[in-house]
């Protein structure tokens, strides 16, 4: 049992490794979306958000959860996600800005809501099943 608690805690500590180069991502598109171009926050976090589950998808299904589920499906998964997280997380930008709250605080927001809820939802749904289903024997 200890062993699999360990295998988790490792996986977590990935995703986060991880989740911050996506963050990393995100946050620099969104300054120079939203900062540099003049693009309204609401877009510039879809379209940053958009670039870092891309890069965040590729990296955790390789290396983090070792899977080789169908990527079709796995990508559908993490799309119907998006579907409702950004939308979401859209609406919260926009009422939060319009409330007064900066652009780039609300932003550090939704991605902090938005690492949690990615690893909950890869974990224990785009995943479930097939985690280290890619690992090699040795």
């Amino acid at each position: 049992m200890a062993k699999i608690e360990k295998k988790e805690w490792i996986r977590s500590l990935k995703f986060l490794l991880f989740s911050i180069s996506a963050g990393v991502i995100q946050f620099g598109t969104f300054v120079l979306f939203a900062e540099v171009f003049g693009i309204v926050e609401w877009a510039s976090n879809a379209m940053s958000m958009f670039l870092s589950v891309l890069w965040n998808f590729t990296i955790n299904r390789k290396l983090t959860f070792k899977s080789i589920s169908n990527v079709k499906i796995a990508m559908l998964l993490v799309a119907l996600f998006y579907a409702v997280f950004l939308p979401v997380s859209s609406l919260f930008t926009k009422f939060a800005n319009d409330a007064g709250i900066h652009a780039l605080v609300v932003e550090v927001m939704v991605m902090i809501s938005n690492f949690v809820l990615e690893f909950l939802y890869y974990r224990f749904v785009v995943y479930r099943n097939s985690c280290d289903t890619a690992v090699s024997k040795k």
